[in-house]
């Protein structure tokens, strides 16, 4: 098992997922002392069917047909899980313990580097995960961090961290970007001829009426845009608080509007085209994109270039006694696999077992073929 999805499966372990056969309560894998239960894995394999690549392109993993993919994850499930009972076994063994101040200082940390905890709390929304689970989940990534730290001694000299920068300079060039934050009246003329079809549904509309009233809809939003536009042109520092109360772009209204720093290419050309014209603490007139109606306020820019050694040399340290932890714990993890004693109530959770199926599927008797993957309708 890879080091890096290790620690990233521990720190965010756990949703809900109803499953089937077993009950909840009862123990399908044994691992040392310690049961894992069927109601466990069904939360870790909801976690890892929503959070998926495949789930992402629309594929119906929970299909009865899909099973060559389900058993992919099935098998990295089963396999966090009894790494999971080990290092717990480990650390209590050790007598680590972590107390609240531990967990808070390292969300702490989190939220410096994000920027700001709202924009930590619009992350979770998006990826579907509550402040607890998430709380939860730092408590165990902070377990894992002290581990590490009586592994061995893991820190980096200067020598290291800047023979990596030199290695890899080109991660430490960044193109021109530029801080924006906007208010969207979202008018997309088809989402509303579409709205409008459904609302009078079984009338009889012409092509003029419908016409007429997508127009009339349009010019609504513009409208409130303009009012918009209006009130900051008076007072610019209501942005946030304007942004807040009537974008309609759930993915930054919560946090005043706030996009972040862009690079070119990542946005649509009208929008990136205006942001890139204006100047620091400007606010630009209505810009009508695909989405609707934007006002947007240009908080910052960067200019291409590098960053010095000195300003990322701290960052390069950490990463690479980030990169040191990681292999000591798998190194651990291997030798502990070794030596514990696992069962399985079912054989059908036998990570082994798993694969042979795995195999057999992707190599199946002349008779026999992988099903399609079904995607969804």
């Amino acid at each position: 098992m890879k080091g890096k999805k290790l620690l990233v499966t521990l720190a965010v372990s756990a949703i809900l997922f109803s499953g089937c056969g077993f009950k909840s309560g009862n123990t399908i894998i044994r691992v040392n002392d310690i049961k894992i239960t069927q109601g466990q894995f069904d939360k870790k394999m909801d976690q890892a069917i929503g959070n998926s690549m495949f789930a992402r392109m629309g594929v119906d993993l929970k299909n009865n047909k899909n099973t060559f993919l389900i058993n992919i994850i099935k098998e990295r499930v089963v396999n966090d899980l009894i790494v999971q009972a080990l290092l717990d076994e480990e650390i209590k063994k050790r007598g680590i313990k972590i107390s609240n101040k531990d967990t808070e200082n390292a969300i702490k940390d989190i939220i410096d580097k994000i920027g700001s905890k709202e924009q930590l709390e619009t992350i979770l929304k998006q990826n579907g995960l509550t402040s607890a689970e998430f709380k939860s989940g730092i408590t165990e990534q902070v377990k894992i961090k002290k581990l590490a730290e009586q592994l061995g001694n893991s820190d980096v000299s200067d020598a290291d961290a800047k023979k990596y920068y030199d290695k890899n300079i080109v991660k430490f060039k960044h193109p021109e970007e530029v801080k924006v934050s906007h208010i969207l009246i979202a008018a997309n003329r088809k989402d509303i001829e579409d709205l409008i079809k459904a609302e009078n549904e079984g009338k009889e509309l012409s092509e003029a009426d419908l016409k007429a009233k997508v127009d009339a809809k349009m010019k609504e939003k513009r409208e409130k845009a303009e009012k918009l536009l209006a009130e900051l042109k008076k007072d610019p520092s209501k942005f946030a608080k304007l942004a807040k109360e009537n974008s309609e772009d759930p993915g930054s209204a919560e946090n005043g509007g706030d996009l972040g720093f862009f690079p070119r290419g990542r946005m649509v050309p009208e929008f990136e085209k205006a942001a890139f014209s204006m100047k620091p603490n400007t606010v630009s007139d209505i810009i009508q994109t695909q989405y609707g109606y934007h006002i947007m306020l240009v908080a910052d820019r960067k200019e291409a270039g590098q960053d010095p050694y000195e300003k990322v040399q701290n960052d390069i340290k950490e990463y690479l006694k980030n990169q040191k932890q990681v292999e000591m714990v798998d190194d651990l993890v291997e030798s502990l696999k070794k030596n514990a004693k696992i069962e399985f109530a079912d054989p059908s959770y036998d990570p082994e077992k798993i694969q042979e199926e795995v195999q057999r599927q992707l190599n199946p008797p002349a008779e026999e073929k992988i099903p399609d993957i079904q995607k969804k309708k």
